[in-house]
């Protein structure tokens, strides 16, 4: 079987783009008009933030509201991602992959165009979900379609554009803020996905294969729903929370999201015991991949989604740059980030795990002299002394993103490469979520005293989570050896 699977790639590899995807396979081409659908929604998460303020200038939102412009789309992604690969692995990835983009543009339309507040919160629930129709299709795509150095590649790019998404979205977020286009103020972050949407829409749907799991399995309703509402249940007071004061329903929430957790896992248990696939197989979540993988992506999503949170406020609240400077500030990061991720794949091919570990080690010398430099010459820094420190912190990140990406699949059967990806996408984006909830609370809380100080009690968390991560990736599978390295092998 693999013979013939390999044979196929190499033929596809000689075809066009449309051709290619006629006879099962994947060009280049449409390798990279995956990950163009898979960048949009992951930008969409962090563009919103340099925009908060101009919002609530126009609309006349609340705090609370505001919070949940951001919850909103967060929670909506975060609980529907695992379900979304189930989808695509019965009814067809292509077509799941295209009908969510499709939802998605109409959303970012509707998000555009929203009138209130109320409006635009609907909107980014309804972009929330169909981005986690839309992006697990595309791991799924590549597990199932790629083998060898060009499935390890590709997952190695889904990685680095995920990074790049959440960095490219606050700096495309203060360009278009600041422009200001016809008097929009910050309705183009949204109105930009339509175009580049409808792009991708026409190109994915002649060089996108139509693939779906071999084994296609019926929708797990009740894990559904369980898992659904444990995650609603902890993002939203934990996002919420600060800003409303800590109600009671908040403690209460956190508290049912304990007992709804323990019940979805019996629940999935008693499931596969019967015979039937759960959304959440434990037997899967089991595998020396998933199991040490998915807790480093957590770890990792934490600190990377609490840095982009509290670097942003720092840049504007404290330093006082507007929206343009506030993004431009994280350029370095950014431009290391591309070129890191470029040669991640042939790095880890010749390196294996000690390739993530001096990532790791590359960041947290980046976010020392970052805290080293803002803490010394607060709150006179310039934006160009904090280039030399984000740029390591860059380039360190993308060799981690690279590598846990390409090791949490490295041993799921192709058959469940929907929920795999799925599974992996929603601890990434959980991580996300909590790491705003909560370092970024913490750094709420301590800026109103001293901003630079606040900053660096965060990054302190985050050093240490970074730490971890580069004396963990031992206990990663193993990379075979050679630069063509074809894909992890997994140590027991």
């Amino acid at each position: 079987m693999s013979t013939i699977t390999s044979s196929r790639h190499a033929r596809a590899s000689r075809l066009s783009p449309h051709a290619a995807a006629r006879a099962g396979g994947l060009h280049p081409a449409g390798v990279f008009i995956l990950l163009a659908g898979a960048f949009l929604p992951i930008m969409d998460f962090f563009i919103t933030n340099v925009a908060l303020p101009s919002i609530d200038a126009s609309l006349h939102a609340s705090a609370s509201s505001l919070e949940l412009v951001i919850a909103g789309y967060g929670v909506a992604y975060a609980t529907l991602l695992v379900l979304g690969g189930r989808l695509g692995d019965r009814y067809g990835r292509r077509r799941v992959f295209l009908g969510a983009l499709v939802g998605f543009v109409l959303a970012s339309l509707a998000c555009g165009a929203a009138s209130d507040v109320g409006v635009l919160i609907g909107a980014r629930i309804v972009q929330g979900a169909t981005a986690a129709l839309l992006v697990p299709q595309v791991l799924a795509t590549f597990h199932h379609v790629l083998e060898g150095e060009r499935r390890a590649r590709a997952v190695a790019l889904y990685g680095a554009t995920s990074g790049i998404a959440a960095v490219v979205g606050q700096l495309v977020g203060g360009l278009l803020v600041s422009a200001d286009i016809a008097g929009t103020s910050w309705r183009p972050i949204f109105l930009v996905n339509v175009p580049i949407g409808v792009l991708v829409l026409v190109v994915a749907a002649r060089v996108v294969p139509d693939t779906r799991s071999h084994h296609p399995v019926g929708i797990d309703l009740p894990g559904t729903v369980l898992f659904a509402a444990t995650l609603t249940a902890l993002l939203v007071p934990l996002t919420e929370g600060h800003s409303l004061g800590w109600p009671w329903w908040t403690w209460l929430s956190l508290a049912a999201a304990v007992v709804l957790g323990a019940v979805t896992y019996v629940v999935e248990k008693r499931a596969e015991q019967r015979g039937e696939v759960p959304l959440l197989p434990p037997s899967v979540l089991r595998l020396p991949s998933m199991s040490r993988g998915l807790v480093m992506v957590f770890a990792f999503s934490v600190g990377f989604g609490a840095f982009m949170f509290v670097f942003a406020l720092t840049v504007q609240n404290g330093l006082h740059a507007d929206a343009l400077h506030g993004g431009l500030a994280i350029l370095p990061m950014a431009l290391l980030f591309f070129a890191g991720s470029l040669l991640a794949p042939r790095v880890i091919g010749r390196y294996g795990r000690a390739a993530l570990s001096a990532g790791a080690v590359v960041q947290l010398v980046g976010l020392a002299l970052l805290v080293t430099v803002l803490v010394a010459n607060w709150p006179h820094v310039g934006l160009w002394v904090m280039a030399g420190p984000l740029a390591l912190v860059g380039a360190g990140q993308s060799m981690l993103f690279a590598g846990l990406f390409r090791s949490v699949l490295a041993d799921v059967p192709a058959h469940l490469g929907g929920i795999g990806s799925g599974v992996l996408i929603t601890l990434q984006q959980s991580g996300l979520a909590l790491g705003v909830a909560t370092l970024g609370t913490l750094y709420l809380t301590l800026a109103p005293h001293d901003v630079a100080h606040g900053f660096a009690d965060v990054e302190y968390v985050q050093m240490g989570i970074v730490a971890l991560l580069a004396v963990g990736a031992a206990a990663l599978p193993r990379f075979a050896g050679g630069a063509s390295a074809a894909s992890p092998v997994v140590d027991a």
